[in-house]
């Protein structure tokens, strides 16, 4: 998707190693529609040459200040650059911009950019030693309370690593696509679980997660506090580790005991049973009989705790199946078929009081339609009461 279509970002590059990642970072953001207009400190210059910067994007690197006051084209009040990126970002950048101190290219943008309210973000990257100074935490606070989102690091190796590029990404769709789930908490159940036969085997689906990441990468995007339940881990996001129908369950319920829930997405393949475990391990050549037993629906948890609730069928064979979902008070069900399982597309029917709309395609372009058009039903003051189902 071109979630950055028609959008300039100005990439401000500093002087941390983590430069040499700026130009991987500039190809993923023209990636994703972005026009890329880099910006670099002197430091910066020793690290990665200007050329490569110039050829990754496509534009001539700004590399001074000079009579075209270049900081005022991109960051003033009348700007070209819709958001301005400083990544990576040093301890001396993050503490000259704190204090108001505009002695590079990078930070006479970022003073410009804070005097005419641009979105910023920062992506620190430096030893570790230094990230935990106690002026450079302090200044970070300074910034985060003026509202500049601090993306990463990535604590590794005794070093504060730049953020993943995908990671870094996600953060500039979320600040140039309008958050219009802003203030919205959102929880996501994702992929499969694991229900133990015996000490070595396990019962468990083709599912991938993919579409479960996929919502909460939209979600995301579009302003929501986000909250995932999987056997994953999604960089930037709140995770909460499980491998079981069980083991999701009681986190699910631990999540709606402590907070609001807006809009919970049941995107997970969760085991309908489990089987009664054998101890030790079966034996190879043996016939064993699986007792299977039912588990409790994590979605009967979820129905009426969460203000919205998306429901996932697979298979769903008729709408009376969905009609009875949304009579006990889900707002959409995405019914699919198997063959989406593990797929990087697919086709969903999305089903609600309004109708039936099928869409197909990539799931990152279906986790999109299918945030768009709870949005457009909140929009139209719609209620949360189940009616007919008519095929729009």
């Amino acid at each position: 998707m071109n979630t950055l279509q028609k959008k300039t970002i100005l990439l401000a590059v500093t002087g941390s190693i983590a430069a040499v990642e700026t130009i991987k970072l500039a190809h993923a953001l023209k990636r994703r529609g972005a026009i890329v207009q880099a910006v670099m400190s002197e430091a910066a210059m020793r690290i990665v040459h200007p050329d490569a910067l110039t050829y990754a994007c496509g534009r001539e690197t700004i590399t001074r200040i000079t009579g075209l006051v270049e900081h005022v084209q991109y960051c003033g009040d009348e700007r070209e650059a819709d958001l301005l990126l400083i990544a990576p970002c040093t301890a001396n950048t993050i503490s000259k911009i704190a204090c108001g101190i505009d002695d590079t290219p990078v930070t006479t943008c970022a003073t410009t950019a804070l005097g005419s309210r641009m979105p910023i973000i920062i992506v620190p990257a430096m030893h570790h030693a230094m990230f935990r100074h106690t002026g450079v935490i302090g200044n970070l606070e300074r910034l985060k309370s003026w509202g500049i989102p601090i993306i990463g690091p990535r604590i590794e190796e005794g070093k504060a690593k730049i953020a993943d590029i995908d990671e870094i990404v996600l953060a500039c769709e979320r600040e140039l696509n309008g958050k219009p789930l802003s203030g919205m908490h959102v929880l996501v159940t994702s992929g499969r679980c694991d229900e133990p036969v015996d000490d070595v085997r396990v019962l468990t689906t083709r599912s991938s997660g993919r579409m479960g990441q996929e919502l909460a990468k939209a979600a995301f995007r579009l302003g929501a506090e986000v909250t995932i339940v999987h056997r994953d881990h999604l960089p930037g996001f709140t995770n909460v580790r499980t491998s079981s129908a069980e083991s999701m369950l009681h986190a699910v319920s631990r999540i709606f005991e402590s907070k609001h829930i807006d809009l919970y997405i049941s995107a997970a393949a969760v085991s309908d049973y489990a089987p009664v475990r054998y101890d030790g391990k079966i034996p190879s050549g043996q016939r064993p009989v699986i007792k299977l037993e039912p588990l409790p629906k994590i979605l009967d948890l979820a129905i009426g705790k969460a203000t919205l609730t998306v429901a996932f069928k697979l298979g769903v064979q008729s709408t009376e199946e969905a009609s009875a979902l949304l009579k006990r008070g889900v707002t959409l069900v995405a019914a699919n078929k198997p063959d989406t399982m593990g797929a990087e597309e697919g086709v969903y029917q999305f089903i609600d009081k309004d109708g039936i709309l099928q869409v197909s395609g990539s799931k990152e372009d279906i986790a999109h339609q299918m945030l768009d058009r709870i949005i457009q039903r909140n929009n139209a003051g719609h209620s949360s009461n189940p009616g007919g189902i008519q095929s729009s």
